[in-house]
């Protein structure tokens, strides 16, 4: 996509933006000497392993692997595609992209923001009806305080079928807003006289992503409209450009607001039980959207926590929502992370039970929640008749297949053990063994094995400044050999644009399929001395050359004794000499 965008304006971009300042204003950093260090935005730690350096204008988690320059940040922390990104950079520095298409004229992140600002004013039309009568009634019957009304910014949508169109849809910008935005149905595409409010008689749950914009709103109907059963008991705004119902959690932004380390997240189904809980001081609870957990919500809650923990509805359907969760998550589930469940009495939710018990009862439930070990063992020890070797067979096609999409391999060998114990089969001592291993490894440490082209090339890539002391490329660009027309072209690209830095070199890059390893180049310590890195790019060059030139002696000789050189080949290998010669001569 960035070629709608001149290169030239991406680095005069990146070379105006200062990573840790990005950086800073999203999470707090901490100057460790000429760095920045962090708690990783990309995954749960207990310990800073997220670093900044400046010099380099790049970043590293040496806890998850996660590493880029501003743009990357970006794109991963704010979840915006490339083009948005370039955006939101130009509009911090407040310089108008030069689009090379029509298509980008119309800006996403400018049209992105007009739709949060309206957003803002359906909540606080929905906040003014939060105190009529019937709204009242409803959260009085709830238990819910009023504390908790203005921490969650409830509202009221009101039982008129129009009342939105009333209030906004007076103006043609508002009016497609609403259309945009899912909070008007039209049951007749090509009249516009058939439309009414999407949320009607409800009380009203505003959405907010990670930074506290509004991105839609889910609302649940009063107890005196649920003898109707064709109404749903929550409704969610539709799938919008700004919001995804299969990423999204109730509750998330409430949480991190409040606390920095997240030890544990307790997932429930409905906003009243995520109300309530917090009400009585369990701070930790989110909802989602119903009992259907997506893959997609799991990844973003372990982005913050290395604990879950379900606790959903006491009834059939809850139960078998727990299932799918556990089946869905077992693909996020490394050696760091935990997943439990805690399973309510029949017709119990988590709103009703903490009213019953209390606070400390229900903390009590929390803390003796199953592990995902002792759910899935007992779980899939129902599913077959081991008096019989049919039902072992059956059991071994159903568990290990679940077992395998674990990607931690210490559990996975732990889980493996426990059901072949549960099965009577002696298992050896593999677990041990790994065990042993994994504690062995190196934190903070990234090996990249020391070869001549990885030294050329990871040291252009720090230092492009480094290009000047190379002017002559055309013997060397005649030869294949692995590494070489990478760093041919990377020389080119630092004589044709000789102030270009790291960020901005590897920015060229992006979308091949070598990108990641140049990232990683960029940020490897490869333990030479600053005042030693000319030389040994020389030297190193040097080395490559002879290797060259002693691989081309050999292809020539044996040419030479089966057919003889003819006089091009022969002043292609003097010529060869006098250049290895000169840089001999010259360092």
């Amino acid at each position: 996509m960035n070629q709608w965008i001149p290169r030239t304006f991406i680095n005069d971009l990146l070379s105006r933006t200062d990573i840790s300042t990005l950086i800073n204003s999203r999470i707090n950093l901490k100057k460790i000497g000429k760095n920045y260090q962090a708690y990783c935005p990309f995954h749960n730690e207990k310990n800073p392993s997220f670093i900044v350096y400046n010099e380099k204008q790049c970043y590293h988690c040496f806890g998850c692997g996660v590493h880029g320059n501003a743009i990357d940040f970006l794109m991963n922390y704010e979840q915006l595609q490339f083009i948005e990104t370039i955006e939101a950079l130009a509009m911090f520095h407040g310089l108008t992209i030069p689009y090379n298409h029509v298509k980008y004229k119309n800006t996403i992140i400018s049209k992105r923001f007009e739709l949060y600002q309206f957003m803002r004013k359906l909540n606080s039309f929905y906040k003014k009806n939060i105190k009529l009568k019937q709204a009242h009634i409803f959260l009085k019957k709830r238990g819910i305080n009023q504390e908790i009304i203005d921490t969650f910014s409830l509202g009221f949508a009101l039982p008129t079928w129009n009342s939105l169109l009333k209030k906004f849809g007076d103006y043609n910008q508002n009016f497609n807003f609403l259309k945009k935005l899912g909070m008007i149905i039209n049951s007749n595409i090509d009249d516009d006289k058939h439309i009414y409010d999407r949320f009607r008689n409800r009380i009203m749950f505003p959405l907010r992503d990670k930074y506290g914009n509004i991105i839609a709103f889910g609302g649940r109907i009063l107890d005196i409209d649920e003898n109707n059963s064709s109404t749903p008991k929550y409704l969610h705004s539709p799938n919008t450009e700004i919001f995804h119902k299969n990423r999204y959690i109730y509750g998330i932004f409430e949480i991190k607001k409040q606390q920095h380390i997240i030890p544990q997240i307790l997932v429930v189904e409905g906003y009243i039980d995520v109300l309530t809980l917090v009400q009585f001081g369990i701070n930790y609870v989110v909802a989602s959207l119903g009992n259907a957990i997506t893959k997609e919500q799991i990844k973003n809650l372990y982005q913050i926590t290395d604990k879950i923990i379900f606790c959903y509805d006491g009834d059939i359907s809850g139960r078998k929502a727990s299932w799918r969760a556990l089946k869905i998550a077992l693909s996020s589930l490394t050696d760091e992370r935990q997943l439990f469940f805690i399973f309510l009495p029949e017709g119990e939710d988590p709103d009703s039970l903490i009213r019953k018990i209390g606070k400390h009862a229900f903390e009590r439930l929390i803390n003796n929640a199953e592990s995902v070990s002792n759910v899935l063992v007992d779980k899939l020890m129902l599913k077959a008749d081991l008096n019989n070797p049919e039902g072992y067979i059956k059991l071994s096609k159903i568990a290990f297949p679940l077992i395998n999409k674990i990607p931690g391999d210490i559990f996975r060998l732990y889980l493996r053990k426990k059901l072949a114990n549960k099965l009577g089969i002696i298992d050896d001592n593999q677990l041990e063994k790994f065990i042993f291993k994994m504690n062995n490894n190196k934190l903070f440490h990234i090996e990249i094995k020391h070869t001549t082209m990885r030294i050329l090339i990871g040291l252009l890539i720090q230092y492009p400044n480094l290009s000047i002391f190379i002017s002559d490329l055309k013997d060397i660009e005649k030869f294949r050999n692995p590494g070489i027309p990478l760093f041919v072209h990377l020389m080119k690209l630092c004589h044709k644009n000789p102030k270009l830095n790291t960020n901005q070199l590897l920015e060229y890059y992006r979308n091949h399929s070598f990108y990641q390893n140049l990232k990683m180049l960029a940020i490897w310590d490869h333990k030479i001395p600053e005042d030693m890195i000319k030389l040994t790019f020389i030297d190193t060059l040097i080395k490559v050359y002879d290797s060259i030139l002693e691989q081309y002696q050999n292809i020539l000789i044996a040419h030479d004794r089966k057919y003889g050189l003819s006089e091009k080949e022969r002043r292609e290998l003097w010529i060869l000499n006098q250049n290895l010669s000169k840089y001999h001569h010259e360092n």
